[in-house]
Parts: C-alpha cells; sequence; structure tokens
C-alpha cells in the first residue's frame, strides 16, 4: 500500500556568492540510492575543477537511509548542515549537491555553516515541495455520444486526465484520489444512463503543491 510522502518537484539549481566563494546547488528527486549516488557522481565530473562537491541525500519514506559528506571542509560545516535542511523540510527521496569554488577568503564554521545549508535551502525552494499523495489509476470508457459531456465533467472538477484513447469508444484514464471515486462514478452514471465501464487500475502518485 502506498504511503504519502513530501519530496521536491523537480530538478533545480541555483547559485549563492558568499566572500567571493561560489556555491553552486543542484537538487533532484530520486527513488533509490543508486539514481542519488549517480547524480552526485555526475556533479563531481562536471565541476571536477571545483574546491569541493558536498553531497546529501534523504531515501525512503520514513527517512531510512541520510547520508552526506563534507568533501574536505571542516567536518560538520557543509555536509551536515545540507542534510539537517532537508529534515527540516520533511522531504524524503532527494539529493543535494553544492559545489564550492574558494573565492580566496575563509569563512570560518559559521560561515560555512550559513552557506552550505543557505544554499540548500534556496535549491529547495527553487525546486518546490510538494506532497505525494496515493491515488488510483481508473480508466472509464463511454460512447461517443457522452464522450464530449464527460470529458467537460472531468475538466471542470478538476480531474487528472492522463490520456485518452479512441477505439470503439472513447476510454478516458484517470488518476483519482479515493474521495473523488465515488462521486465522479455517480455523475457518470447518471449522465450515461449507466451505459460505461469503469476498470480500476495500479495505486499511483499524485503531486500536490506545497
Amino acid at each position: 500500500m502506498l504511503i504519502e510522502y513530501r519530496t521536491v518537484a523537480q530538478e533545480a539549481e541555483i547559485t549563492l556568492i558568499e566572500k567571493k566563494s561560489k556555491f553552486l546547488a543542484r537538487i533532484k528527486p530520486v527513488e533509490t540510492v543508486e539514481e542519488a549516488e549517480e547524480f552526485i557522481e555526475a556533479i563531481r565530473k562536471e565541476h571536477w575543477n571545483a574546491t569541493h562537491n558536498v553531497p546529501a541525500y534523504i531515501i525512503g519514506m520514513n527517512q531510512e537511509i541520510q547520508k552526506y559528506s563534507d568533501d574536505n571542509e571542516p567536518s560538520g560545516t557543509a555536509g551536515l548542515p545540507m542534510l539537517e535542511i532537508l529534515k527540516a523540510h520533511e522531504v524524503v527521496n532527494v539529493v543535494v549537491v553544492v559545489t564550492r569554488y574558494f573565492g580566496g577568503t575563509l569563512l570560518g564554521r559559521g560561515g560555512l555553516i550559513r552557506a552550505y545549508g543557505g544554499a540548500a535551502r534556496k535549491a529547495l525552494e527553487a525546486a518546490g515541495i510538494v506532497r505525494m499523495v496515493p491515488a488510483q489509476e481508473v480508466d472509464i470508457t463511454v460512447d461517443y455520444v457522452h464522450s464530449g459531456k464527460i470529458q467537460n465533467e472531468l475538466l471542470n472538477a478538476g480531474i487528472i486526465l492522463k490520456d485518452t484513447e479512441y477505439l470503439e469508444n472513447v476510454t478516458f484514464r484517470t488518476i483519482l484520489f479515493p474521495e473523488e471515486m465515488e462521486l465522479l462514478r455517480q455523475t457518470i452514471q447518471e449522465f450515461t444512463a449507466n451505459e460505461f465501464t469503469w476498470l480500476e487500475g495500479s495505486e499511483v502518485y499524485r503531486s500536490i503543491p506545497v
């Protein structure tokens, strides 16, 4: 059974300048440790000449896997503040990497913590946070006579329409929250005089902006 969780809506990138040091933060939603590590490695290769490439990620609905590295910054000043930002926003299945190009001025422990944590926070804001809420795929098949009216009803009700298939009949592939299903079924039943097919498929996630 699927459970609700929070993550980032999309991949994003921001740049932060702190006392001439450039901090480039990139964040991405991921599903597995392997995806997270591949993302980190790709950034390390892209920014091979950077002073530091600092990663942090959380995988699992209950934050089961948490990992960070300071990448040779003073212990606790880089990866840990980034991880704490992710935890504070209660996001999972997310990886963030902050690349630093040293600008010649030492920031001190407090300055590093603020810079790395601030870069992670701005990356989160740029990506946007979403709730991933369990939903159900439902195929609704109707005669062409009813298809226009049903399509309008789906759109007016704000139903997610994943696909529409035009064959002998018209099939609307929808993604519904549990609380939407019974009312929609009754509405279609009334519009079509009970001449429709309702086929429930896989459980999936629907994202809702936070």
